[in-house]
């Protein structure tokens, strides 16, 4: 080992604190029973303590994971929930399942992981997820089967896009600290992106739907119908007089993608100085996206289908209702993310692959996949492996540094599990335990990530 590989007594330290603040998670929620919330917290002050993090800065680590998470998701998650309730409520999910629906119940995946890519080119896997949340537990619903038979396409294909192609921030950054050239990043990534998705989703879903035989009572964008609250409030809700189009219903789910698609297109496009771009950045922007959807289906959901405005007032006040606790537990899962961060996890895991001397499309793929196993975050991983392998890619053909990035996309999703944010919120959304969000969710990662390495090592031999 050289100076810059070899372990030192802190990086064996933060390695086995990290292990043993997962270990710790496991046994507070799944043996004690303890609020996944509290745990997480609990969790996250014990990896800051053990980690050697000077003990007034314990609370902050853990406090700047949690506002960094819900300062963002937290929003979006909360912006969704009410266009998923207007949706819902004006009859809109159904016309969008009633033509999905249609032709052969075994092509419904095909259709979802379709969706979902489409709608994760532009978009945050967060902001993916609570947009279509509400379309596949009605499709669940409507077609009485699985939960994760339609669920798993739709996660792998808003997770493969995350993970894999510009504009999502770690791909980006991948290719800004490697100077890969995006249009051809992009092009090799929908390459890759499409048969990983097929395996990952509707293939993969199969097997889930037997490991993880959840129906659409479990399934919890009926956290709603589970909270008595709720369900009271809701009960003398007033019904829509009419249904809205499917275009206006298309248009207004349609509405933040084709914002943050104008964004992107300016990104590549336009000069950072034309006062054009500045527009595209602010209406581009996930937030004001999914405000102006809202804003939107208040009008095509709402008083276009005969709601009143003091009824869309208290539709989007009880949206609100089933939501807090998951935005709770997902900003808890960041704070735990924080505490490994700023607690050195992700450094030594870094050492340890840069010390193996293995080709380097390879050894990218491991560091991110170690990184995102120690920290949780695929953004985190990305751009740390990068940063490692940065020095390594130096003169590579073009081709191959788009390889390289893709390689570590593709690793930045690998087995997500509890100290991922992400983790939570499928969970949380879908109703599982642990254990069958480890044998859907975590294992579909694993899969996608598995895929995606085989596929860009098959090009990197052929280009």
């Amino acid at each position: 080992m050289n100076p810059t590989t070899e372990l030192n007594p802190h990086d064996i330290q933060v390695l086995v604190v990290a292990a043993a603040g997962i270990a710790l998670l496991v046994l507070l929620i799944v043996w004690l029973k303890l609020h996944a919330f509290l745990a997480l917290t609990i969790g996250s002050l014990f990896v800051g303590v053990g980690s050697g993090i000077p003990l007034e800065k314990v609370t902050t680590s853990y406090e700047n994971g949690v506002g960094g998470v819900l300062g963002y998701v937290g929003v979006l998650i909360a912006l969704g929930a009410m266009l998923g309730k207007l949706l819902a409520d004006s009859g809109g999910a159904d016309i969008v399942v009633d033509r999905m629906l249609r032709g052969r119940p075994a092509t419904l995946p095909w259709k979802m992981a379709l969706v979902a890519s489409i709608i994760g080119i532009p978009m945050f896997f967060e902001i993916g997820l609570v947009l279509l949340i509400p379309v596949v537990m009605l499709a669940v619903h409507r077609s009485k089967g699985p939960a994760m038979r339609l669920g798993i396409p739709a996660l792998a294909g808003l997770s493969v896009l995350h993970g894999f192609i510009p504009p999502h921030p770690g791909p980006l950054a991948a290719i800004a600290i490697l100077h890969a050239d995006v249009g051809l990043t992009l092009g090799l990534g929908l390459l890759i992106a499409i048969p990983t998705v097929i395996v990952g989703g509707p293939v993969f879903g199969k097997l889930a739907a037997r490991m993880v035989p959840v129906g659409a009572a479990g399934a919890a964008y009926a956290v709603t119908a589970s909270d008595k609250a709720v369900a009271a409030a809701e009960a003398d809700d007033p019904k829509p007089t009419r249904q809205p189009s499917f275009g206006a219903t298309l248009l207004t789910l349609l509405s933040p993608i084709i914002l943050m698609l104008a964004k992107a297109a300016s990104d590549i496009w336009l000069d950072k100085a034309s006062p054009l771009r500045h527009l595209f950045d602010f209406i581009g922007d996930p937030v004001f996206a999914l405000l102006f959807a809202v804003l939107l289906a208040m009008i095509t959901f709402g008083t276009a289908v005969g709601f009143t405005v003091p009824v869309l007032a208290k539709k989007i006040g009880n949206s609100l209702m089933p939501v807090v606790g998951v935005m709770l537990i997902v900003g808890a899962g960041g704070g735990f993310k924080q505490s490994l961060v700023d607690g050195g996890a992700g450094q030594a895991i870094a050492k340890i692959a840069l010390a193996t001397g293995m080709s380097v499309l390879v050894l990218a793929w491991i560091v991110a996949v170690l990184i995102r196993l120690a920290t949780g975050s695929a953004t985190v991983a990305t751009v740390t492996a990068a940063g490692i392998i940065e020095k390594l890619a130096v003169g590579m053909p073009q081709t191959h540094l788009s390889l390289v990035v893709l390689a570590i996309g593709a690793g930045s999703v690998f087995f997500s599990h509890v100290n991922d944010a992400g983790f939570w919120l499928v969970k949380e959304y879908f109703g599982l335990t642990i254990g069958q969000t480890i044998k859907s969710w975590s294992l579909m990662e694993t899969v996608l990530a598995v895929m995606g390495l085989i596929l860009t090592y098959g090009l990197w031999q052929v280009v």
